[in-house]
């Protein structure tokens, strides 16, 4: 596992860590809080197992972009990155885009290039293949270079190798969806000020010190205990 092997790695450097840290196979005792993470449905169990103690419990998000329509070239190579930078895996990856009603989908496709190695990768280009096969077996209306598809859709999780869209009249229709649905939502990126809580076009899998996952302080969970 990943986090054994970087545990080993912390103990090299710093044999204290053995102290402090241990790995449970069975269910845990001897604890006074408990930080998880998981999906919606391993949540459940946690807040089963766990609600009684202090606790952070992670849930599914997905991150998305708010085009404006007037990006720079820069800003949507960067675009390209929140995608499908690790294959499109994990809740900072963008995984729905809005975009405004005069703008083509397909005119990304060019930015998008630049991953086209991506149907060279077997476990991504398996996904890409899968979807492509539903969505043409039941006649579903998409966009498709050869290794990512577009689909207009309302949902915000998307497969991996599908990039949900969905285009807007007023963007503060897409505020609103925000505001209601900031559980569901880790990341938004964007160049539009109306966002105050908004990353810059290619920084979304790039995390600052201070950008706790879900908005909630860790250190300061920590400290309180």
């Amino acid at each position: 596992m990943l986090l054994i092997s970087l545990f080993q790695i912390l103990c090299d450097i710093n044999p204290d860590f053995k102290k402090i840290v241990r790995f449970e196979e069975n269910l845990m005792k001897e604890f006074d809080a408990v930080i998880a993470t998981g999906s919606n449905n391993t949540s459940k169990y946690f807040e089963y197992y766990f609600s009684k103690y202090p606790n952070i419990i992670r849930k599914n998000r997905n991150s998305i972009a708010v085009l404006s329509g007037k990006e720079t070239k820069n800003e949507l190579i960067g675009l390209t990155d929140d995608v499908l930078m690790y294959f499109g895996l994990g809740c900072r990856n963008v995984s729905k885009i809005y975009l405004p009603r005069n703008f083509q989908a397909t005119n990304l496709y060019e930015y998008f290039e630049r991953y086209n190695h991506y149907n060279a990768h077997n476990k991504y280009f398996n996904n890409y293949e899968y979807n492509r096969a539903i969505f043409l077996v039941n006649r579903v209306e998409h966009f498709d270079n050869g290794y990512l598809i577009l689909k207009e859709d309302i949902n915000i999780a998307s497969p991996i190798s599908v990039l949900y869209y969905e285009y807007y009249n007023d963007v503060n229709s897409v505020k609103n969806f925000i505001e209601n649905n900031s559980e569901k939502i880790q990341c938004v990126v964007s160049n539009l000020d109306i966002f105050e809580k908004r990353f810059n076009f290619g920084s979304a899998q790039y995390p600052g010190f201070l950008d706790f996952s879900d908005n909630v302080d860790t250190i300061e969970f920590l400290l309180n205990l």
